[in-house]
């Protein structure tokens, strides 16, 4: 593969060129098949290729490619800010930008905080991850390699732990850290918004404990602070649900989406209180591809595909499968560097440990490359990057599941202990 002509500064994990794929199978240039377990980082929920997907955008190319909506608007972004009004499950009337990417929401919805609430301070969370550009940058909970080299960052912006029962932080510790802040770094009147994932992605598959969620929503809701939740890699469908914050109970001011909203076209949308939304003065918010009417159509389908049955069947299915195998290759003993598995529903993580020849990331690099040998296709992530995320698309079917799993079980026998 010739990456002469590309930036070197791209990260590339598989140094392999895929040419076609189908559901949760993918083949190469050079006609080698693989079992697909990163999925586009979260984007093929619906897998490579949906039928009802590729009809409905066949059909809209035909008929409309783009129109800027600032300028003229579409049906289709009409149609899909309508429909996610009845997909998104928050009690009060939703009103949405759309955007082309998630980082591009990201910055969107920290100029709707902004306005809406006259403050600039942003409070994010250790290990986080809410994109590359430039103020989404300072929100992710890490510096390599993202901000690594950069110096100052827009701002400003505190963090603070993130807890959860895959991690060793609790709501009291957590609760405990923002009072800390407000006493010592910034008032709680000066900050904006605090913006948090409910299952972490990039940062090992984490679940938002529920506690400490009700107890933001309280906190945000006594000091006029907006709430955000990042749900770009943990929406539509990932988690079980459409959104993973059903799972905590609570809701947000502001939701940002993005990855498997439009089954691999870009789209992506921050949405949330008509108040908030209406803040920013009229101009303030659009973009030229923003609400492309391709990927709109695309999106449709998407939400009309992820009924709540359709949901708790297919990540039921798999959510079982991973969690017995996990268990069965943990019980065996043959792989001393399996930890726990993190996450909820269908979006898991495989925690990678020390042992005492190689680091947990040393073995989970290994891995990389022996699936790939294998015939599987793996992604890292965490802080170390030693958990292993499993985001095979949810519509996979299960004698392929399996068989992506047999290739992983074969690829863990090649490491050593």
């Amino acid at each position: 593969m010739d990456l002469s002509h590309v930036s070197g500064s791209l990260g590339i994990v598989h140094p392999i060129c895929i040419e076609r794929g189908r559901n949760a199978e993918v083949w190469d240039d050079r006609g080698r098949h693989y079992v697909d377990f990163v999925g586009g980082i979260g984007v093929l929920n619906l897998g490579h290729g949906h039928p009802s997907v590729i009809e409905a955008v066949k059909g809209q190319v035909e008929r409309l490619m783009h129109s800027a909506f600032n300028a003229v608007p579409h049906r289709g972004y009409l149609e899909v800010a309508k429909a996610l009004d009845a997909f998104v499950p928050v009690s009060y009337p939703l009103a949405c930008m759309l955007t082309n990417s998630g980082a591009e929401a990201t910055e969107n919805a920290l100029k709707v905080a902004r306005a809406a609430t006259g403050r600039q301070t942003v409070i994010a969370f250790d290990d986080g991850f809410h994109g590359r550009t430039l103020a989404a940058l300072n929100l992710n909970g890490k510096v390599k390699p993202y901000k690594d080299r950069l110096g100052a960052l827009p701002g400003p912006v505190h963090h603070v732990p993130f807890p959860s029962r895959d991690s060793d932080i609790d709501a009291d510790q957590a609760m405990a850290a923002l009072a800390r802040l407000f006493e010592v770094e910034t008032p709680a009147d000066e900050v904006a918004c605090i913006i948090v994932e409910p299952v972490q992605g990039e940062g090992g598959f984490r679940l938002l404990c529920a506690d400490f969620a009700a107890r933001l929503r309280a906190l945000c809701d006594r000091h006029g602070i907006v709430l955000i939740f990042d749900e770009i890699q943990s929406g539509f469908g990932r988690t079980g649900r459409r959104f993973a914050f059903s799972h905590l109970e609570v809701e947000p001011d502001l939701l940002l989406m993005g990855k498997s909203m439009a089954a691999g076209l870009p789209l992506a949308a921050v949405a949330g209180r008509a108040e908030l939304m209406n803040a920013v003065p009229k101009g303030g918010l659009g973009g030229t591809y923003s609400g492309n009417a391709v990927a709109c159509a695309a999106a449709r389908v998407v939400m009309d595909t992820m009924s709540e049955d359709n949901l708790r069947h297919w990540a039921g299915r798999q959510e079982a499968l991973l969690l017995e195998t996990h268990r069965r290759w943990r019980d065996s003993g043959r792989f001393p560097m399996l930890g726990k598995m993190t996450g909820i529903g269908a979006m898991r993580g495989i925690l990678f440990e020390d042992t005492a020849n190689a680091s947990g990331s040393e073995h989970l690099a290994a891995l990389l490359r022996a699936g790939r040998e294998a015939g599987v296709l793996l992604m890292p992530s965490g802080r170390r990057r030693n958990v292993l995320r499993l985001l095979p698309p949810l519509t996979t079917e299960l004698e392929v599941l399996k068989e992506g799993l047999d290739r992983l079980e074969r690829a863990l026998g090649t490491l050593p202990p």
